[in-house]
């Protein structure tokens, strides 16, 4: 089943301050769609406003042709959107087998996708290093099997091996998922996904991730770049 969410001349501001200058960004699905920028871009925010933890002062969110603007957060979730946060995506409190049980489903599928984390059922989540945190937040979002899949920075503090890893299993799933990272990672260079990239708020490339490496690749050394 395909699906599709975006962002259409959004804006969103924090006080004074517009962080989103009237962004329009597509995500098709299933496949993977990468917001690219460096911090203070705006690639987070685009993220939260897709899944409705931040409000738009303009534009939409539309989701499968339908306006979800003023859809809260809980519900969009309740309809299928899953957001992992750069930050708190896990229960520090609870044991990483109690994290995984809060999925309500068997959590096999987790640790054949992330094996190390077979060894860590009994601690607590709030002492994992910052790279199992995320190799468990990620799981619980494969075993919700949601239709819009939002991460921010999946494979931070992952070794390169986990993190291509992360990557596969991402690409893998049957939803629309999006990502934010602050560098293109190699193993999507030469991958079908699609890349939006962000700065200071605004859109200043869309297109396949091949088409963005190799313009990447053309810039002179040392001159300003996200990827």
């Amino acid at each position: 089943m395909t699906t599709a969410i975006s962002l259409r001349h959004a804006r969103v501001r924090y006080g004074p301050l517009e962080a989103l200058h009237g962004v329009t960004v597509v995500a098709p699905g299933p496949g993977l769609t990468v917001l690219l920028g460096r911090n203070g871009s705006g690639r987070t925010t685009a993220l939260r406003a897709l899944a409705g933890t931040v409000r738009l002062s303009g534009g939409a969110v539309v989701w499968d042709g339908v306006d979800v603007t003023r859809v809260p957060a809980h519900e969009r979730a309740r309809r299928g959107l899953c957001l992992v946060p750069e930050r708190r995506a896990v229960f520090g409190s609870l044991t990483v087998r109690e994290n995984l049980e809060l999925a309500g489903v068997p959590y096999d599928i987790a640790l054949d996708a992330y094996p190390r984390l077979k060894t860590l059922l009994v601690r607590r989540a709030g002492t994992l290093s910052g790279g199992e945190q995320r190799m468990l937040a990620l799981s619980r979002a494969l075993l919700a099997h949601a239709r819009v899949v939002l991460v921010d920075e999946p494979a931070q503090g992952m070794s390169p091996t986990v993190a291509a890893r992360t990557y596969e299993l991402l690409g893998g799933l049957d939803a629309c998922v999006v990502v934010a990272e602050q560098r293109l990672p190699p193993v999507l260079r030469a991958r079908a996904a699609v890349v939006h990239e962000l700065r200071r708020g605004a859109v200043v490339f869309s297109g396949e991730a091949c088409e963005f490496a190799r313009r990447a690749a053309r810039r002179p050394t040392g001159s300003s770049s996200s990827a």
